[in-house]
């Protein structure tokens, strides 16, 4: 039952004006997409989708008017372009993602990279569950083989009976830059760690500040995780023997979710481990299944908070910088778990404390992602505001009493002259 393509039979399978779904992060498909950009004048239409692009292209800069770029998460590689308005972004929330793109899209066919075929015919995504997880056996797979790809389980195993037909492309996967971590994130990761008991799920976000936290975990036990993206940190602390999952709800002794992104030695630790499982983010991410993980905290980061708890996640300076991502999904599971806890980090100040994090109103221009009545904590390296429960004016006087001190006057006066003190 051998399915290999040749380019022009990959390219052949591609209808007109048809929707092509790409995975988040290392399930892009490289050769799949260079064959694209290189028959490009033979399409008509045609629109790929995608979170996360890892790497610039001539469709993602506007520069093939046959092939076409939709994102529904900014980075590196797409952000200028976003910017310049040469490109569509899809608002969204994460767990919606599956149900967004059978609304939205024809789903012509879902192009993603895959672990080489097991001795029962099963390929494995790897890293990937994401949003395509939820279309296997449903809509048409066009698989890149790469042995580099770590085998993994879950929901995200796809027969050779279920694709349309593979290439082959053997290449390493991009690794995530690490981010240094500061006295700042040091400082702040140090006050979520003290709410944090053994036995408690956790969902940590990207970025310094979650891996500050993962850091001083290590003498925790009992821990479990169930995560949108697996960091490499993780790895650290199973090896620590701070996580066994014993104590989850659902899916206990496992690592649950949706995509992995990281180190090498993450995808060594993720390959052929029966400890963990990916599954799709309609499961993952969706805010009553995290609700079940009675003992779930989630460790998440933001750019501004106003006085009200509004929360800034996805615009830097009043600019879009990435998207929601799932930074809502966990704040809405949390407040619906029993002993539910959620943190959004920030530092106090920015450009070398000229600018307050924490302000009467966010900068303009700029988008909410987690709203007043979904924010739990918001943690600065001064405290935590506990914001749940409190009427507005005590929200402002917690979160100036988080902000730096330089500011906490300002605030003050400004709260005041707005009618947010009594």
């Amino acid at each position: 039952m051998m399915k290999q393509l040749t380019a022009e039979q990959f390219i052949g399978l591609i209808e007109r004006e048809a929707d092509l779904i790409i995975p988040i992060a290392n399930g892009e498909p490289h050769r799949l997409l260079d064959i694209l950009e290189e028959r490009a004048a033979g399409l008509s239409g045609v629109k790929i989708h995608q979170m996360l692009a890892l790497e610039p292209r001539a469709y993602i800069n506007g520069e093939l008017e046959n092939l076409k770029h939709v994102s529904y998460f900014l980075s590196g590689a797409t952000r200028k372009v976003y910017q310049q308005a040469k490109m569509e972004l899809v608002p969204n929330n994460f767990h919606e993602m599956p149900r967004l793109l059978q609304k939205t899209t024809k789903l012509s066919m879902i192009l993603t990279v895959a672990a080489p075929m097991d001795e029962h015919g099963y390929f494995s995504l790897g890293t990937q569950a994401d949003y395509i997880a939820d279309f296997i056996g449903k809509v048409p797979f066009v698989l890149e083989v790469n042995k580099h790809m770590p085998r993994t389980f879950g929901q995200n195993q796809i027969h050779i009976s279920q694709i349309a037909g593979f290439i082959e492309h053997d290449a390493p996967l991009t690794e995530e830059k690490a981010v240094p971590v500061s006295d700042k994130d040091r400082d702040i990761a140090e006050k979520v760690v003290a709410d944090i008991q053994d036995g408690d799920t956790l969902q940590i976000g990207i970025g310094s500040v979650p891996n500050a936290v993962i850091s001083m975990l290590k003498d925790h036990r009992h821990l479990g995780i169930h995560t949108e993206m697996l960091p490499s940190a993780i790895a650290d602390l199973v090896e620590a023997g701070a996580v066994d999952g014993t104590k989850k709800f659902t899916n206990p002794g496992k690592i649950i979710a949706t995509f992995a992104y990281g180190s090498q030695k993450l995808y060594d630790f993720i390959h052929n481990n029966p400890s963990l499982e990916f599954l799709p983010v309609s499961v993952v991410n969706d805010p009553r299944e995290i609700a079940k993980e009675k003992n779930i905290v989630s460790v998440n980061a933001t750019t501004e908070v106003d006085l009200y708890g509004q929360c800034a996640s996805e615009t830097v300076g009043g600019k879009y910088f990435s998207s929601s991502g799932g930074q809502i999904d966990f704040a809405r599971g949390v407040r619906f778990a029993e002993n539910g806890k959620g943190y959004i980090c920030t530092y106090s100040t920015a450009k070398d404390d000229t600018i307050s994090r924490i302000r009467l109103n966010l900068t303009p221009g700029s988008v909410v992602t987690t709203g007043k009545n979904d924010v739990d904590n918001i943690v600065t390296e001064y405290g935590i505001a506990r914001l749940h429960g409190v009427s507005l004016a005590e929200r402002a006087k917690r979160l100036i009493a988080v902000a730096h001190p330089k500011f906490r006057d300002e605030l003050r006066f400004d709260a005041k002259k707005q009618g947010l003190f009594i």
